[in-house]
């Protein structure tokens, strides 16, 4: 049977929204999925495209969006429809909207970066070691099964979220001396939510298409778009 997905992309141009989200499209193919792309949140208003589709893959960092598009991609999952992203283009778009936090329960906050000493203005000064650590309990999730904890050198995600998540998997930031914070944190890295009918799937891994390209995150995400369609 067909689902249909609609893909959402754009925002800041360092997430490489385009090539991200056509990282993806063989496997919606693979899948029996047709797919629409559109490059804003507008189609969050199409009323009737919203209730035919199954699936919204949204790559949007930071960007803007109207109250009626949030309501109207809100009004979706609630009937059923799915959301799943990755990174700052679903934890990480319209800080602005309150609709649009509350949907997600959880926003970017920070990603730590090296030491001061070793930066050089570029994307690589936010990219350190660090492991995400999949729950025991999730071990038979079908998002994360047979997946072991693994080490990624990418943005580790601080994230703020509130209790209604189901983690899968976290990631602990550490407290180094240069650090002003006073304790290690431990951040999800991985979850579920439901809304409504709705399923929403995230993964803060996936800063850029050389993050997606790794098997752990690739399968992670594959198996959390399946999750998450309607």
């Amino acid at each position: 049977m067909t689902k249909r997905a609609v893909i959402v992309r754009g925002g800041w141009d360092g997430h490489q929204p385009v090539e991200a989200t056509e990282f993806f499209l063989p496997f919606l193919s693979e899948n029996g999925y047709d797919y629409e792309i559109f490059e804003s949140p507008e189609v969050y208003r199409d009323e009737e495209r919203m209730a035919a589709t199954d699936l919204i893959i949204q790559c949007m960092t930071k960007s803007s969006i109207e109250r009626d598009q949030t309501m109207g991609l809100r009004a979706a999952i609630e009937a059923g429809t799915g959301f799943a992203g990755w990174h700052g283009g679903i934890a990480d778009s319209y800080r602005d909207s309150e609709e649009y936090l509350h949907l997600m329960g959880a926003q970017f906050a920070h990603h730590p970066g090296k030491h001061p000493d070793e930066r050089i203005g570029e994307q690589s000064d936010n990219y350190i070691p660090h492991r995400i650590d999949i729950l025991p309990e999730a071990a038979d999730h079908p998002i994360t099964a047979g997946i072991e904890s693994f080490e990624l050198e990418t943005e580790q995600y601080w994230v703020l979220h509130d209790g209604l998540l189901d983690v899968l998997a976290t990631t602990t930031l550490p407290k180094r001396d240069f650090d002003p914070w006073h304790s290690e944190h431990v951040s999800p890295a991985v979850w579920t939510r439901r809304w409504g009918k709705g399923r929403i799937f995230v993964a803060t891994p996936g800063h850029r298409v050389e993050v997606l390209e790794n098997p752990h995150v690739k399968t992670i995400i594959e198996r959390g778009i399946l999750w998450a369609t309607r």
